[in-house]
This record gives C-alpha cells, sequence and structure tokens, in this order.
C-alpha cells in the first residue's frame, strides 16, 4: 500500500533565518567557533595579529558552512510504500522509501531517516550519496511486532550536511502511513458441521425461493438480460418489460463471540489469555469465510462487525472480503472492556436463528455461566473455548480448577460443545477436540436436552 503521493521536504522549523542555521551546528562546528572566538580573545590580548587571523578563520568557517547550507534549496519529494500494509503479529513487513531530486541541481550528501515506534525496531537510517539532478534513490526495511495494534511510520526526515560536517540541518516530510498489526492467524482443519432443518452449518448455499430456481417476484428488464428470462404476465401488467428474478443464495452464518471483559483475563503480553483469545478469535473468522459461511464478530458488549446492514453478516464474496479486513482491523486494536456481563451479547442473538456460534469466554462465575448457557437456546449450534485464568497463571502443565471444569459441564448440559483451554496449546488442537466431543455426543440436541454438537 503506498504512502501518499511524493511529499517536498520542508524545514522543520520554517523560517527561523540565521538562527536555524546556528542551531544546526554539529560538535565539530561549535568546536571551531569557540576555537576560533578564543584564539581571537588571546590574540587581542597578547596582540598577536598572525593568532588573529587563525582565530577568524576558526570562527568564520562554521559561520560560512551553515549559512551556504541553509540557503541550499534542494527540491526533494519522498514517498513510503508498505508490503504489506496489514501484517500478522511477529511477521515482517517491508517499508520501501523513495527519494526523488526535482530540482535542476545535485544534491550533496543526504541523511534519511524514518520515525517508528519502538515496538517495531531501531529508527533506520540511510546515508544517500550525491542525487544527481531529476534522479532517485530507493531504499527499504524491515519492521516487525509481536504485539498487534496500528503503527504510525512517519514522518520522514532528511539530514543535511555540509562537506566539512560544521553543520546539519533537518527537514521532514508532511505524511505518514499506518502499519495494521492483526493478530495471528492458524490454519484450521475442516471439520464435519452438520446442519439443521433450517439449513445452517452445512457451508452450502440454500434458495431463497421455495417453488423452483426462480423467485416469482419480478424485476425491470436490463440490458444484458436473457430474453428467455422475460415473465410475460407482469410485462403486460406493468407495461414494460419484466424478467424473473434470478435465483438468491443465503450462505449459512456464523457468529463469532470474543469476551473482552477485563476481569475475565489475567496477564498481558503476547503469551496471555486474552491474546490467545484474540488470536482464536481471529483464525475461527478466516476459517468459516473460507468455508462459505456470512460471519459477523461479536463481543461482550453487544457491538457486532461487520456492522447492523444485512443483520450484521457478511455478504457476498467481495462484501465477505471487505469485512474480513474491517474484523481484522477491529482486532488488531480491541482491548479489554469496562463491561460486567454478557447480557448485551445475548440480547443481540435473536431468538434461534443465529446459525452456528463460536465463543471465546474468559473467567465464567455462576451467573454469567448461566448467561452463556442460555445462549445455545439463540442459535442453531454452539461451540465454546473456555479460558481459566487460574490455570493459565500456572503456566503450561498447570493443574484444570475445579470451577473452571464446572463452568464447562454446565455448557455443555446447556448443549454446548464446550472445551477448557490450557496454557501453550494450538487452537488446531482443541479445533479437533470439539470435533471429537461433537462426533462422540451425537448431534445438537433439540431445546431442553443436554447434548453438546457443533450443528
Amino acid at each position: 500500500m503506498a504512502a501518499g503521493g511524493p511529499q517536498p521536504a520542508q524545514d522543520e522549523e520554517g523560517k527561523g533565518g540565521l538562527r536555524t542555521a546556528l542551531a544546526g551546528l554539529t560538535t565539530r562546528g561549535r568546536s571551531f567557533l569557540a576555537a576560533g572566538v578564543a584564539a581571537a580573545i588571546c590574540a587581542y590580548v597578547l596582540g598577536q595579529s598572525d593568532l588573529l587571523r587563525v582565530g577568524l578563520l576558526l570562527a568564520v568557517l562554521p559561520l560560512v558552512c551553515a549559512t551556504v547550507l541553509y540557503r541550499t534549496r534542494y527540491r526533494v519529494a519522498g514517498s513510503r510504500r508498505l508490503s504489506p500494509a496489514r501484517v500478522p503479529a511477529s511477521s515482517e513487513a517491508r517499508v520501501h522509501l523513495r527519494m526523488d531530486n526535482v530540482s535542476r541541481l545535485p544534491t550533496g550528501l543526504l541523511m534519511l531517516q524514518d520515525r517508528v515506534p519502538y515496538v517495531l525496531g531501531p529508527r533506520p537510517r540511510f546515508v544517500l550519496d550525491r542525487v544527481e539532478a531529476g534522479g532517485r534513490r530507493e531504499v527499504s526495511y524491515r519492521v516487525r511486532s509481536d504485539l498487534r495494534g496500528r503503527y504510525p511510520l512517519g514522518p520522514l526526515q532528511l539530514r543535511l550536511t555540509d562537506p566539512f560536517g560544521m553543520c546539519e540541518l533537518t527537514r521532514s516530510f508532511s505524511t505518514y502511513d499506518t502499519l495494521t498489526v492483526i493478530p495471528r492467524v492458524e490454519a484450521l482443519p475442516p471439520v464435519r458441521l452438520t446442519g439443521e432443518a433450517k439449513g445452517y452449518g452445512d457451508g452450502r448455499n440454500r434458495s431463497l425461493a421455495l417453488a423452483g430456481e426462480d423467485d416469482v417476484i419480478p424485476r425491470g428488464y436490463r440490458h444484458g438480460d436473457d430474453l428467455r428470462r422475460v415473465h410475460w404476465r407482469s410485462t403486460a401488467r406493468y407495461g414494460e418489460l419484466m424478467v424473473r428474478r434470478e435465483e438468491q443464495p443465503q450462505r449459512a452464518r456464523c457468529t463469532v463471540l470474543l469476551d473482552t471483559r477485563a476481569h475475565a483475563f489475567r496477564g498481558a503480553g503476547p503469551d496471555s489469555a486474552f491474546e490467545w483469545a484474540v488470536s482464536g478469535t481471529a483464525s475461527t473468522l478466516v476459517h468459516m469465510l473460507e468455508r462459505g459461511f456470512s460471519v459477523r464478530l461479536l463481543t461482550d458488549t453487544g457491538n457486532s462487525v461487520p456492522g447492523e446492514g444485512a443483520d450484521g453478516f457478511a455478504g457476498a464474496s467481495q462484501e465477505s472480503a471487505d469485512a474480513a479486513g474491517l474484523m481484522m482491523d477491529t482486532l488488531a486494536v480491541i482491548d479489554h472492556s469496562d463491561g460486567a456481563g454478557l447480557s448485551p451479547a445475548y440480547d443481540v442473538l435473536r431468538g434461534g436463528n443465529e446459525g452456528l456460534l463460536i465463543a471465546f469466554f474468559g473467567d465464567l462465575d455462576e451467573e454469567q455461566a448461566s448467561v452463556a448457557a442460555k445462549m445455545r437456546q439463540r442459535s442453531g449450534a454452539a461451540v465454546a473455548f473456555v479460558l481459566d485464568s487460574t490455570v493459565w497463571a500456572q503456566g503450561p502443565g498447570g493443574a484444570p480448577s475445579a470451577p473452571g471444569d464446572e463452568r464447562v459441564r454446565m455448557l455443555r448440559e446447556a448443549g454446548w460443545t464446550a472445551v477448557a483451554v490450557p496454557p501453550g496449546i494450538a487452537l488446531v488442537d482443541l479445533w479437533r477436540q470439539a470435533d471429537h466431543l461433537r462426533a462422540s455426543t451425537g448431534p445438537a440436541p433439540a431445546a431442553g436436552t443436554t447434548t453438546g454438537g457443533w450443528g
């Protein structure tokens, strides 16, 4: 993704005159100036004219270099391109910088520097030799972050120096770009998501029309429509050419619920329970979209992505791609919520026509486990991955806690395919475990029964 078009470099401090130039004196330049002033004073006291000439030379040289450098007006344009602009955590992205000399004069020695957050690595610096008139230079550097988020890159800065190293001025560009670091995504194996009579969970399209391949509601003729689809009865009725509407398939639905309550997770960092849940949510969203489901992301606060339009689910294939990017961007910056319960999310799930529900829960007390259990009645099938902070605090190999096992049992009795998540385990293994659990308990039950399942 390219940065904004080439931008000219400007003085960082604007029109500061000689003051700006003197502020850019390097240690060498200041040393020459101080030595020259000291020599001039000594020459005046001692009456040594030769020493005075040496002092004046030492003092004037850095001043001349600063003045010449400040009056040098290079017309330099720069641009930045990110490849890619959206990268998973712990993966590298490459930043390409391009400098164009748009003036008729060659430049001197240039130092190119880009501002990056410290989590992405050290600040990149490049030394560019003389750039001929109309010439260009291209350099690149890599950035990497273990933490998801959105990180600004820029503005780009140019440091101009004179041949003697007496003065150094900084000129900066006005534009910057944003690198989005999304959660890590694991490739999940396909499992058999059996559907109910409503058609949810089988990943196949079902027709809106019940009488045949064509919808009985006609529409106006459009250029390119097949004349064999003309509906003559409606044409005679409306006085214009009408055609039969083509079959509009509706994809199976899936809601992925992420628990973001602050008191439901402990710890922070890339290996924390909350980051595991965010990464698992991202992996599930991508997997279900690849399976052909219409997917939405739901949090405990009741907020859904991609939005409330079209029931909040991603639509056609192009809309799915855009919705996937929107959901990944949302997960890149998602943080703990101040919510106390799961009731807002429960209210969003409307009466049993939400299709497959896959949830990632943190710590559940008895009240919230009861709310989560009732969510099963408002979905076609339900799978839960439950993270216990007590077990995660112990690290890999920690013993399961009795309250955590009790919450998993409650969800299973309510019809969930519930799996406890120990620290250090991959989502792929738990995904297969949930499939085996579904297969061992059979298909999803009707309301009031106590057997878990995918669908």
